[in-house]
């Protein structure tokens, strides 16, 4: 019989194999630039998705953390991000400009065939101007960089304050 005093023993936390931005702060640096400057010109909501989509394809559970919070503070709703996961199945929830992103982003972070298919990038292409793409591959790239800090390091998710790194 479960009692509402009851305690939930979780999982002890780990720690990361390695600070890295600690070790090489003016790459942590320039990573800090180099994200800003991808971000411009890109609907706030919009870049937290594909950084989460992005994010959940590399494993990377600092970086879903963190931007399942900033989306969130962005005004994204519950219902969105946890229907990224299966956006394919989910499409109602997201606009066309939403989907050509998501798929380009998985074209761009599963490059398993060696290569973004002409098709996704036409259709991304349909939605976003030539700038606007051209941040939005931007985008793409540096969250898949940021993916692999995380990962390789095993950074621990669930510290991040929405807006922390701003």
């Amino acid at each position: 019989m479960s009692t509402a005093e009851e305690t939930v023993e979780y999982a002890a936390e780990q720690s990361p194999r390695l600070r890295w931005a600690e070790h090489a702060p003016e790459v942590y640096k320039a990573m800090i630039r180099l994200d800003a400057a991808a971000g411009r010109g890109l609907d706030p909501r919009l870049r937290e998705l594909v950084k989460i989509r992005a994010s959940q394809l590399n494993h990377c559970a600092l970086c879903l953390d963190m931007h399942s919070k900033d989306a969130l503070a962005a005004g994204e709703s519950v219902e969105r991000i946890v229907q990224l996961s299966a956006w394919e199945e989910s499409r109602h929830f997201y606009t066309e400009k939403e989907l050509a992103a998501l798929e380009l982003t998985e074209a761009v972070t599963v490059l398993t065939d060696g290569f973004v298919p002409d098709e996704v990038y036409d259709k991304a292409a349909e939605h976003f101007d030539e700038a606007e793409l051209a941040q939005l591959i931007a985008a793409i790239a540096v969250i898949n960089a940021w993916n692999r800090f995380g990962v390789a390091c095993r950074m621990t998710p669930g510290h991040y304050r929405p807006g922390q790194h701003a």
